[in-house]
């Protein structure tokens, strides 16, 4: 389905292939197709669009690094540090050629008369072996930082292409090798958690590092080829986006002395009848802002007001949730990617943007992360790149939510939660979606409206003409809103998104269905009043995509700092 031309792959800080090469790529249009919307697992071509770029600088990858002016011509960026990475001198040194090499020891072997060493600087997964001749290495253990001066040289061994003879070595810093606890040995997950301040140092969590930050490069040039801009919403909110209402509420922590006078002072204010609203300086200090504030779940309604004046916009940040869950899916701090559209009519356009935003971060993870990849799929997931060029190469399935439902309900599988319309997917429901029954990636659209917040846009009635019998009322309301969650095989949910509603009658009516102050919401009821246009937007939680892409089972292991219930280390 896709040519296999070669792709540039822009890396940040340095070229992914040799300069003076001419590529050609492919982006994948976001709102251009309209397919079948109401066809059952309905998938259809996707549009391409070529383009090139010219690269015409002589240096090589490791000393260039390539953007793009505004008339679109390639200028290089000179290195900026004096030493290089142990990946660029790899990747550009010629045999022969003296090196400077600065990193952690990862292991050391030490022989009568030589020792062995690999050692790392974190910019790959493998490092480069060191040989250390006449005692130098002799001592030396993992953990140890050091720099290595010497000459890069054909290796004689099947494990790497080149490794350096040593001539001067420098220890940076020595390790207590008793108890350090990274040996060269597998350890599990659950004890690397007891150390996440090392855990960094491990093969795997640095291999993970490196995909976020990849990951998160590649959605951004995936942005960037579609114009959007990227804004900063803030952390501090006055409002709880999807009404689940469970918010951190912000309180300042004050000195003891501050607590004292604010305390002489009210004091003072009660002995003379005065008002405690006389005074800003007599408000509680749980009410720092003047009224209740909480850290965000969501940069959705701040995108939106952007939105209303530079119409593609994305945002990405973290976003917390004081959701007591212990299991592997759930973090009190996480990462959200959210995306906002104006002028965007149709659900199928907005389904065909993410998918293509997903499929081509994911391909540029498939060619810039290949090392990577490679050892996940050999020691984590034994699945994980068949399951990744699938992602690329096939279209993603759709069926509406009353579709999924009755499939549900005729499959014969015995969930521990019965599949009834008007009720939410169950995990086991949606794994079995996207697992079993899709086997790879699925869009489910129009929910009932009851399960989602109130700015979601109402479809009109005749959006499923024929809904199955759950033995409830006939006059139920099957009142459906145009939105999508994209499921995915072992992970569930991936994405959620929405048609926003822009009628400013039906919002009014929405709001007070909700119980929300209409007063409250004014501003968001302005973006209506003053040149309302159609619009909506998603958001991609950002670790359950890198467990999609890393295979992990725990969203504890592909976050560097993880906060969760009892649990907030550094």
């Amino acid at each position: 389905m896709y040519s296999t031309a070669a792709r540039p792959l822009l890396r940040r800080g340095a070229l992914a292939q040799a300069a003076r090469c001419h590529f050609t790529s492919r982006v994948i249009p976001a709102f251009t197709r309209t397919p079948s919307h109401s066809k059952i697992l309905s998938s259809s071509p996707v549009t391409l669009r070529n383009y090139s770029t010219t690269i015409t600088t002589g240096d090589s990858v490791a000393n260039v690094a390539s953007v793009a002016g505004s008339q679109g011509k390639i200028r290089s960026i000179l290195p900026a540090l004096p030493n290089k990475t142990i990946k660029s001198i790899l990747a550009t040194t010629e045999p022969n050629t003296p090196v400077k090499v600065q990193g952690w020891v990862r292991s050391a072997r030490n022989q009568k008369h030589v020792t062995f060493l690999e050692v790392n600087d974190g910019s790959s997964l493998k490092g480069v072996q060191a040989i250390l001749e006449g005692g130098q290495g002799k001592g030396l253990v993992a953990g140890t930082s050091v720099e290595l001066e010497g000459t890069l040289v054909k290796s004689l061994g099947k494990e790497q292409a080149f490794e350096l003879q040593v001539s001067n070595m420098k220890v940076i810093g020595t390790c207590d090798g008793e108890t350090y606890p990274l040996q060269k040995k597998r350890h599990s997950f659950e004890f690397l958690r007891e150390i996440s301040h090392l855990r960094s140092r491990a093969k795997t969590a640095s291999a993970i590092l490196r995909m976020r930050s990849a990951s998160a490069w590649g959605f951004q040039k995936f942005f960037e080829s579609q114009e959007f801009v990227q804004v900063h919403t803030p952390l501090l909110t006055t409002h709880d986006c999807e009404g689940g209402g469970e918010v951190f509420k912000i309180a300042p922590r004050i000195s003891a002395r501050a607590q004292q006078l604010l305390e002489q002072q009210q004091q003072k204010q009660k002995d003379t009848n005065e008002s405690k609203s006389s005074s800003p300086n007599a408000i509680a200090p749980s009410e720092f802002f003047g009224s209740p504030v909480y850290l965000t779940v969501s940069g959705q309604l701040h995108l939106e007001i952007v939105a209303s004046a530079l119409s593609r916009v994305y945002t990405m940040g973290p976003v917390f949730r004081a959701e007591p869950s212990m299991t592997p899916r759930h973090l009190s701090e996480f990462w959200m990617l959210e995306a906002e559209v104006a002028f965007l009519d149709k659900l199928d356009h907005l389904l065909d943007f993410s998918e293509a935003c997903l499929r081509e971060t994911t391909r540029y993870l498939l060619e810039s992360c290949s090392e990577d990849i490679e050892f996940l799929n050999t020691w984590i997931d034994k699945s994980l790149k068949s399951r990744l060029r699938q992602l690329v190469e096939e279209p993603f399935k759709r069926m509406t939510y009353t579709q999924a439902i009755k499939v549900l309900q005729e499959s014969g599988e015995k969930f521990e939660f019965e599949p009834v319309w008007g009720q939410g997917l169950q995990s086991e429901h949606e794994k079995w979606l996207a697992g079993n029954y899709c086997k790879g990636p699925v869009f489910v659209t129009d929910y009932p409206a009851g399960l989602k917040p109130f700015y979601m846009r109402k479809n009109s009635n005749n959006i499923d003409n024929a809904t199955p019998k759950t033995g409830t009322d006939e006059g139920e309301d099957r009142t459906t809103v145009g939105c999508v969650d994209l499921l995915v095989p072992g992970i569930g949910e991936l994405m959620g998104g929405s048609l926003r509603e822009e009628r400013p009658e039906v919002l009014k009516k929405q709001l007070d269905e909700y119980g929300l102050s209409q007063e409250e919401y004014q501003w968001y009821m302005d973006l209506r009043k003053y040149g309302t246009v159609p619009h909506g937007g998603w958001g991609i939680g950002f670790e359950r995509y890198i467990l999609m892409v890393t295979g992990m089972d725990n969203v504890r292991d592909i976050i560097p700092f993880p906060r969760y219930n009892h649990h907030c280390k550094f």
